[in-house]
């Protein structure tokens, strides 16, 4: 396996989280019992994993066991309102139904058909030979469209269901935007009344759900919960050895990365990816490589995270680097910041809010680079 730190690791070559796996095997089994599969959310900071393991819940579900049609959409920034995230959605969910190896010749065909008088088009929604042209709302798109491909695709291809994958739902932020996860699980519980299987697995940073107000509180309720962190010390052991080979002199490799990373997915990536290619196959060794590692990591990583913060941001995070205890709260800070600051540094990651009142680092490594600069 070759390390790409950038880039969600392939299904077929995914490592560990066998919990989390073998606790969605056991939702879609449910789900193939009752005809209702329960919504997930996977929950996470910035680097850990989210979106691989997202793609492998993607890869499991539309396997013949389960026969379950994944839809996968990344969420992106640019989403301005709800309506435009429904259209997408459906663009998205209309090309899943192309490429599924369930669908017939005929029902290609009319999928077509359906893509041109159903979709939506320019921005614009469209129904041009049906009375549900007036369609304005998200709701209203996603509610029509989905219960007429249900009956018209999902159903006649013999597929059980279908599940929405959307990565990065956190990145969905425009004024109102905290009650998507309300609009969400109004929307997906309707289409469990009527007996459609169609159910959501989305991913979003950790405190997703600690800025929902309790208005929203029955959506917090809906979704089972997946909280990832960092590899443990024996899924670090099982990614060296994929790397790397397995053999008695490789294993001490392992230790070595996850004193350096502490397990952290894409730093775990990064990291093995550089002793790769600075060791030629001679990794016995890996910490006299360390300095060349690390310099490379503060120029591919570390200073692109300092670039699109403001000079005050910066000594906020050196600041927080140099104090004795790595959780720290604002006011046992030498310099005083408004919370203005601190909120914009958890929105951009590089704080994490690990309680009331209460932040740390994004990893060691980003300290250990902000007390060096």
């Amino acid at each position: 396996m070759v390390p790409e730190p950038n880039f969600p690791a392939r299904p077929d070559e995914f490592i560990g989280r066998n919990n989390q796996i073998e606790a969605f095997r056991e939702v879609l089994a449910q789900g193939l019992l009752t005809g209702r599969t329960p919504s997930f959310a996977v929950l996470g900071d910035w680097g850990v994993g989210k979106s691989s393991l997202l793609l492998k819940y993607s890869a499991i579900c539309s396997g013949q066991d389960y026969a379950i049609l994944p839809v996968f959409f990344s969420v992106s920034t640019e989403l301005a309102d709800y309506k435009r995230f429904a259209e997408g959605l459906l663009d998205t969910f209309a090309r899943a139904l192309e490429t599924s190896d369930s669908l017939t010749t005929r029902l290609r065909g009319e999928l077509q058909k359906w893509k041109l008088s159903k979709l939506s088009i320019g921005g614009v929604s469209l129904n041009r030979q049906g009375p549900e042209f007036f369609l304005s709302s998200g709701t209203a798109i996603l509610k029509h469209a989905l219960h007429d491909a249900w009956r018209h695709f999902i159903r006649p291809a013999q597929l059980k269901g279908a599940i929405f994958f959307l990565d990065d739902l956190h990145n969905f932020f425009y004024p109102g935007a905290q009650g998507i996860a309300l609009a969400l699980r109004d929307q997906f519980q309707e289409f469990a009344i009527h007996g459609v299987n169609y159910s959501l697995c989305f991913s979003a940073r950790s405190d997703y759900f600690s800025d929902i107000r309790s208005f929203a509180e029955p959506a917090v309720r809906f979704y089972d919960k997946v909280y990832l962190s960092s590899f443990t010390p024996q899924e670090t052991d099982e990614y060296t050895a994929a790397v790397f080979g397995d053999s008695v002199q490789i294993r001490h490799v392992s230790s070595w990365l996850y004193e350096k990373t502490f397990g952290h997915p894409y730093f775990l990536a990064f990291v093995s990816r550089q002793l790769l290619s600075l060791a030629q196959g001679h990794v016995s060794e890996p910490e006299r490589y360390w300095p060349a590692i690390f310099k490379r990591l503060e120029q591919e990583k570390f200073r692109s995270d300092l670039a699109h913060v403001t000079e005050r941001e910066v000594q906020l995070l050196r600041d927080v680097a140099n104090a004795p205890i790595e959780e720290i709260g604002p006011r046992e800070l030498s310099n005083q910041y408004e919370r203005k600051y601190f909120s914009r540094l958890t929105e951009k990651a590089l704080l994490l809010r690990v309680g009331r009142g209460r932040y740390q680092l994004y990893h060691p490594l980003f300290r250990l680079f902000l007390k060096e600069g």
